[in-house]
């Protein structure tokens, strides 16, 4: 089990005052601060978060191997520990555009982490949605990290990886009543993940067909995004942890004109009783 990583954490976007953001949010209670890889072209905003906090556990959310290889992500844990031991918890993804191999990669960075403990098995997840990768993150890593996952598939992917490893579900968030918009909203980050191969994948295991996946129907909208306003939402949250998962990552989809990440987690503080 991967310690530090409590009920909740938020995911917060790399911007000029993302130290004063992940203040706020520490002193809102959540237990983890996580960055999406995408918008990690350097490590160096998690060792910012680090700095700028006391408690929080500080995890990318994922470091894709084909941007930054194992080297460079012992040497970023390595400088977390001088910094704020026992904070950093990382995320890693297999590289992204290879079609072939890209198990084998992590399997061979595992090795290398392994090899000096550079970054101990208890302080690293694996992005995992299919059988092989949850396998590898139960048998190599800390735990597994999900996204775009149904309660249901929560519950199938806790039994495959077992008690002993962490199970994280990073949580789609739209926190707008109005279905329209809140779908609308939704639609655009799930368009291109939707054409992802491990996305795609994990959709027609959770029952939804082609057609579905192509159109972004409003049934797979609704079963793997929580939108509405707190209640719902919260909810949903709710159901995730009931399912299996050790920790759900509060991922918001931030709309034109209406909250951002900080004000959205927030608004949902109250209501998880952090």
């Amino acid at each position: 089990m991967i310690e530090g990583l409590d009920r909740y954490g938020v995911s917060l976007s790399v911007t000029d005052d993302l130290g004063a953001k992940a203040v706020a949010a520490e002193r809102l209670g959540y237990s983890a601060i996580w960055v999406a890889g995408g918008q990690l072209a350097t490590l160096d905003p998690l060792l910012e978060i680090l700095r700028a906090t006391t408690r929080v556990a500080v995890v990318p959310g994922i470091i894709s191997l084909d941007v930054h290889g194992p080297g460079e992500i012992a040497e970023l844990y390595a400088e977390a520990e001088g910094i704020a031991p026992g904070r950093l918890v990382v995320g890693l993804g297999g590289p992204q555009r290879m079609r072939v191999g890209a198990v084998a990669a992590v399997e061979r960075a595992a090795d290398e982490f392994d090899a000096g403990t550079a970054v101990p098995r208890d302080r690293r997840l694996l992005a995992a949605l299919g059988p092989r990768k949850l396998d590898l993150a139960r048998d190599r890593f800390g735990g597994a990290v999900t996204l775009l996952v149904n309660p249901g598939y929560t519950a199938w992917a806790r039994a495959r990886v077992g008690r002993r490893a962490t199970l994280v579900v990073d949580q789609m968030v739209v926190l707008d009543d109005d279905p329209q918009s809140a779908r609308t909203a939704a639609r655009e980050p799930l368009g291109f993940l939707s054409t992802v191969g491990g996305y795609a994948s994990a959709f027609s295991r959770m029952g939804f067909d082609d057609r579905d996946i192509h159109e972004l129907s409003d049934r797979l909208v609704d079963d793997v995004v929580a939108w509405g306003d707190v209640d719902p939402v919260v909810a949903r949250l709710g159901e995730q942890t009931a399912a299996g998962a050790d920790h759900v990552v509060i991922g918001s989809v931030v709309t034109a004109g209406g909250l951002d990440e900080l004000e959205i987690a927030e608004r949902l503080a109250p209501s998880l009783r952090l």
